[in-house]
């Protein structure tokens, strides 16, 4: 199959519900292809790596964007995306980034870990209520989404009662990170956009009037007092992107990996017994089946990369889920081994965008996988699951289980009781 072939069908609804076995036919084309005229398809590890990391590459600035969308500013799902951190270059994306990083800092992330413990707990009771007649619930709608919803929303300071408007707007919206999308694919993402800009807007409003202490107030008063380093569209773009990235990847990572575990019963086994396990299982989930499959690039620069030359302008369309399944990389890549050598999936990324909050989402991932699969020992799909027909964000549409008897008095190890404990 031609490299431009194997590009048609990976953006089909078949080539995005399942595209492993397209990223094999356009591997065979080597680890760089020119698919189209200017446009390069990446799918090694190394050449992925190496091109996130390059500063002759970057995002879409406005130039190149008013060539593909000539009236992008009129957009509020393209603008909210351009003006955020997001998808911005340096030295913008540098400085915004700096002004949000302290909320993701190691220690920060750290000092979260009871509240995420407590948050997940409270929602598996939750669930086992809805369950106690033996129906099937969706894990994603009660648990995958609420649990990453809850703790970015905390990190917001937005109110409890308004996170569950949150999923349907964001679905929305990041549509617009698609590679390609339709008119009307574009119409529902500026509808999602305009919603959360709306409510960011009076929520902007509420903390002027009374300051909290959320990343909300701090962005807020960074604003008033130094527009410079802040803007007002800049301020509302980077909340949306924020609340949006904050729980869109990590819900898709906490479905997508229960689904690998559950077709996997003896590793599920292995983590119900040993929650120790959890770091190395959720580096294996993110390769395995990456929530995020691809971004892209554009040269500023010629830039020579796995033996061809891409010239000034060129895009790369990086494939980070066929990279993370890169046999150079990963022996036996289609094969999930949690027990496997780990070499750093680029699921989150690498270089100046990598993801802000890759910390949190691993902290809320290590914490899920153990505590279901020990209070919920017989855990069951109820049919087969159905992807979203995204490509960029890879997900379910919905996830139903059965959860089966609970284990009895069993709420997971206590911190501290066993010393690879997550």
């Amino acid at each position: 199959m031609e490299a431009a072939e194997a590009l048609t069908l990976l953006m089909s609804p078949q080539g995005r519900v399942d595209p492993y076995p397209t990223y094999e036919r356009l591997r065979a084309h080597g680890p760089v292809v020119q698919a189209l005229p200017g446009l390069y398809v990446v799918t090694g590890y190394p050449e992925a790596d190496e091109l996130l990391r390059d500063p002759r590459l970057g995002v879409l600035d406005d130039a190149l964007r008013d060539q593909v969308w000539p009236n992008w500013r009129e957009s509020p799902a393209i603008s909210s995306i351009a003006r955020s951190m997001l998808r911005t270059n340096p030295p913008d994306h540098s400085r915004m980034r700096r002004l949000a990083a302290g909320a993701f800092s190691p220690r920060r992330i750290a000092g979260m870990r009871q509240v995420v413990r407590a948050q997940a707990e409270a929602l598996l009771d939750d669930m086992l209520e809805r369950a106690a007649d033996g129906a099937p619930v969706d894990v994603l709608a009660d648990f995958a989404y609420p649990l990453p919803v809850g703790v970015i929303c905390a990190l917001l300071g937005v109110p409890a009662t308004d996170r569950p408007l949150f999923r349907r707007w964001a679905g929305d919206l990041t549509g617009v990170l698609e590679p390609e999308i339709t008119a009307e694919e574009l119409a529902v993402a500026d509808a999602g956009a305009a919603e959360l800009r709306a409510y960011f807007t009076e929520l902007v409003a509420a903390r002027r009037r009374t300051p909290a202490d959320d990343l909300t107030t701090a962005l807020v008063q960074l604003h008033d007092t130094d527009g410079d380093r802040l803007t007002g569209d800049e301020l509302l773009a980077n909340l949306v992107v924020l609340l949006v990235a904050g729980f869109e990847t990590t819900t898709n990572l906490l479905g997508n990996g229960l689904v690998v575990l559950l077709r996997h019963p003896g590793a599920a086994a292995a983590l119900r017994a040993d929650p120790g396990l959890a770091p190395a299982y959720v580096e294996e989930l993110l390769r395995y089946d990456s929530p995020v499959q691809l971004t892209t690039r554009t040269s500023t620069a010629p830039v020579r990369c796995g033996g061809l030359d891409l010239p000034a302008g060129s895009t790369a369309l990086l494939l980070l889920g066929a990279a993370n399944r890169d046999p150079r990389r990963f022996p036996d890549p289609q094969r999930f081994d949690p027990t496997r050598d780990q070499a750093h999936p680029l699921s989150f990324g690498a270089g100046p965008h990598y993801c802000l909050g890759a910390g949190l989402a691993r902290l809320e991932a290590q914490l899920a996988f153990p505590m279901l699969l020990r209070r919920l020992p017989e855990l069951a799909l109820a049919g087969t699951p159905r992807h979203r027909t995204r490509l960029t964000l890879r997900g379910y549409q919905s996830l139903p289980v059965t959860l089966g008897t609970p284990a009895v008095a069993d709420r997971g190890t206590p911190a501290g009781a066993h010393p690879g404990t997550p």
